[in-house]
């Protein structure tokens, strides 16, 4: 990984003011599990709604939207794109150092608030499962939203497509549709690490959500790579 591009893209990006939108949904998200935990219903009626509708069902993949899609899209919008083109780096190089930035924000801004709402709503395996779960998911989720920022001219549009239409919708019908959805499998990680929770209804097997997250961020890494290099010889992506 570059370390002088993933500095850069750091302070790019925490230096916007879009990265200030991300700052509610963490504390949306402890403040509804505070709530409800202070109520007379049990956890096992709104854990679910909570922690994996609400929290890795929308925070998440919302977080990923905004930050993948950002690390690369902000700068091919500007024009800035092509100084970092301009030097002799390796594409792959680049795009490492953008996926790394970009999940690790993910994970600091989601992983780290579903971490205490597990511990608040449940115990430690809980928290930590869904910490870890939403860290795989992050990753997961950055990779792809980060090609999609170099695959299409509105990368926002297209991610909240996937996001309300497919994993939110489609597979609640279509069981088939979960195997391509990262929600899923950031469900089941979590679901897994914590001991098979009551609050969290997953739908998958761990091993095969483990494989089919890995083959996103694998996927969605070399694509990325591939069209920076078109993007390079271009000047465009389509």
């Amino acid at each position: 990984m570059n370390l002088t591009i993933a500095g850069l893209t750091a302070r790019a990006l925490l230096g916007r003011r879009r990265v200030l939108l991300l700052l509610p949904m963490p504390a949306l998200l402890i403040g509804l599990t505070l709530i409800a935990n202070s109520s007379p219903a049990s956890p096992d009626e709104w854990g679910p709604i909570v922690l994996g509708q609400l929290g890795l069902g929308v925070i998440l993949p919302l977080t990923a939207l905004i930050v993948g899609s950002s690390v690369l899209g902000l700068e091919i919008e500007d024009g800035t794109i092509t100084h970092i083109l301009a030097k002799p780096l390796p594409r792959s190089e680049i795009i490492v150092a953008k996926l790394v930035v970009a999940w690790a924000v993910t994970a600091v801004t989601t992983a780290v608030p579903l971490g205490i709402a597990g511990l608040i709503t449940d115990s430690g395996p809980t928290g930590i499962g869904l910490a870890l779960g939403a860290a795989v998911g992050a990753l997961a989720y950055t990779a792809f939203f980060l090609a999609l920022s170099l695959m299409s001219r509105r990368p926002v549009a297209v991610g909240l497509i996937y996001i309300m239409l497919w994993e939110n919708l489609l597979v609640q019908f279509v069981s088939g549709a979960r195997a391509l959805s990262i929600q899923q499998y950031s469900v089941t990680l979590a679901d897994g690490l914590a001991g098979n929770t009551p609050l969290l209804n997953s739908n998958l097997s761990t091993i095969t959500a483990s494989i089919l997250a890995a083959a996103f961020i694998a996927i969605g890494t070399v694509i990325a790579t591939q069209r920076l290099r078109s993007f390079a010889l271009t000047g465009e992506t389509s």
